[in-house]
């Protein structure tokens, strides 16, 4: 079992920046890669951003792409989602989840953990 804690959520005015935390605990000792979605309510869970176990490799939505910058520390077990040039359609609740097949990372059927959720405001 893996257990996954995100922080780092809140409320910020457009054109802002905030930065995301997910740690993991439990049997981290697996390689996982681990993805960001968010969700709005009444909305499908979408994917935002994903990063390979190594770090070599990063995946970003095009709606992201270029404000977003996903990494990770593999000896803090934490990964960070760095978010610039926030705009208000990013409001969402944010979850942070891990993979451990490599693959799939922006599907949600693909993730085997996932975080509780951290809110996201970004007022105009």
């Amino acid at each position: 079992q893996v257990q996954l804690v995100e922080s780092g959520g809140g409320l910020v005015q457009a054109g802002g920046s905030l930065r995301l935390s997910c740690t993991a605990s439990g049997r981290t000792s697996s390689h996982y890669a681990m993805g960001w979605f968010r969700q709005a309510p009444g909305k499908e869970r979408e994917f935002v951003a994903a990063v390979s176990w190594s770090g070599g490799s990063t995946y970003y939505a095009d709606s992201v792409k270029g404000r977003f910058t996903l990494s990770r520390d593999n000896t803090k077990n934490t990964v960070y989602l760095q978010m610039s040039s926030l705009k208000p359609q990013d409001t969402d609740v944010y979850y942070c989840a891990a993979n451990h097949l490599g693959s799939g990372l922006q599907s949600t059927y693909a993730y085997d953990y996932w975080g509780q959720g951290t809110q996201v405001t970004v007022s105009s």
